[in-house]
């Protein structure tokens, strides 16, 4: 049990480097053929499953004292492997396209809960390309052995990694790869997965609004020496205790051009009314003292649904986050968990299909459940800065998924 005194929140803190480009510099590094450098990565438990993963397939890893990650992929296994990826749905989607290059029969399983998380959408477009995939009923544990063939599949992504995942398998596919999603969510992901292409030189088409591609095969990726930049999903909870504390927040480590979707939140809040300001890597938000509602649409960020649904209950208007269906496949169904936990505190929470709505609230405090959800956790102790007594969480050890400084930095900034 995790308990947190309500208190305002002001300082500043460096936020630790991102998970999904962390993975996939080491997933890509494990493909290259040679020895690449990744400076700067984040070390959790979802991006510790991504070298387990390596590891597992014969890589040679090395972790200097600075954190400096080195991966030696000049000779892989090519025996059977299983490979457990704990939690980590992001390690899963994109290893098993690319495990499909090995030529053995590779198996992805992982805790309770990332067993729960549909894989079958993935499964279907990759029997279409000349795998050969068995699962679970179209759940985990996944085993699949190549090659990609090549070809066309139409898959629907309700989340991203499937697209991001095909788009890298189909690199080292033997023939060109054609993709087409009638449905594409939380596309700046395949943003930053394009990112990596384009950096590896790699020849691809996509159409503007991402959802037909191309991928010449026979391709490669090669070693490379890369530095990871601070991640907006794990900075977004500070950005919020700026919101709420009305006081500055500011938090550094970041890259204004980073391709991350999740930057998107500082637009809300300004339109919320917070003050952000950028200086160089790094950005301060400071809260109005009346937060506006409206209608923001998540569709492409909905990792955020926790810590916006937050904040939306110090609004004086009522606030309504839409169009994010995803959010109900993540760790756990957050729209329905965030709702319930919510509403403990004293919240007036309305849930949509497809979203929330919620009205100006009095958080009272309390006992609250975490749902081994990082992102839930991290959102509900935010929420200890508006509540009158204080909560309790009853398991807060997920943060370690994506933040394990995330309570060490948290009471850094405890406002005097």
């Amino acid at each position: 049990m995790t308990r947190i005194e309500p208190n305002k929140r002001e300082g500043r803190v460096e936020i630790p480097a991102s998970k999904s480009q962390t993975i996939r510099a080491i997933l890509i590094a494990l493909f290259s053929g040679g020895i690449s450098v990744i400076r700067h990565p984040l070390f959790s438990s979802d991006t510790k499953s991504a070298l387990k993963a390596a590891e597992a397939l014969g890589a040679k890893i090395e972790i200097a004292s600075d954190g400096t990650i080195t991966i030696d992929s000049t000779s892989l296994e090519k025996d059977d492997v299983t490979i457990d990826c704990g939690n980590s749905g992001t390690s899963e989607y994109l290893l098993l396209p690319l495990a499909a290059s090995l030529g053995c029969t590779v198996t992805l399983t992982g805790d309770d809960m990332l067993r729960k998380r549909p894989v079958g959408p993935l499964e279907g477009a990759l029997r279409d390309l000349g795998c050969h995939v068995e699962s679970s009923n179209g759940y985990p544990p996944i085993s699949i052995k190549g090659p990609i063939e090549g070809g066309e599949c139409i898959v629907e992504c309700k989340t991203s990694q499937y697209l991001s995942g095909l788009l890298l398998g189909s690199v080292l596919s033997k023939g060109d790869t054609s993709i087409y999603c009638p449905i594409l969510y939380e596309k700046p992901y395949v943003k930053m997965t394009l990112g990596w292409l384009d950096k590896q030189n790699i020849s691809y088409t996509i159409s503007e609004d991402l959802q037909r591609s191309k991928v010449i095969g026979g391709q490669r990726f090669k070693p490379f020496d890369e530095y990871i930049s601070g991640d907006f999903s794990s900075a977004s909870f500070f950005f919020a205790m700026g919101a709420l504390s009305r006081k500055p927040v500011t938090v550094t480590g970041l890259d204004r051009d980073e391709m991350q979707g999740d930057k998107a939140i500082l637009d809300i809040l300004e339109e919320m009314g917070c003050r952000v300001e950028w200086s160089g890597n790094e950005v301060t938000v400071t809260g109005p003292e009346k937060l506006k509602g409206g209608i923001f649409d998540l569709n492409a960020i909905p990792d955020t649904l926790p810590i916006l649904s937050v904040v939306a209950t110090a609004a004086e208007e009522d606030v309504l986050l839409i169009n994010v269906p995803q959010a109900r496949i993540k760790e756990t169904d957050r729209i329905a968990s965030m709702t319930h936990e919510l509403t403990k505190l004293g919240a007036k929470v309305d849930e949509m299909e497809d979203g929330m709505v919620i009205h100006p609230s009095r958080l009272l405090g309390g006992k609250v459940m975490g749902y081994g959800d990082h992102r839930i956790i991290m959102a509900l102790a935010t929420s200890s800065i508006i509540c009158e007594n204080p909560i309790e969480i009853d398991d807060a050890s997920q943060v370690d998924v994506t933040f394990p400084s995330f309570f060490t930095l948290f009471e850094s900034i405890r406002s005097i």
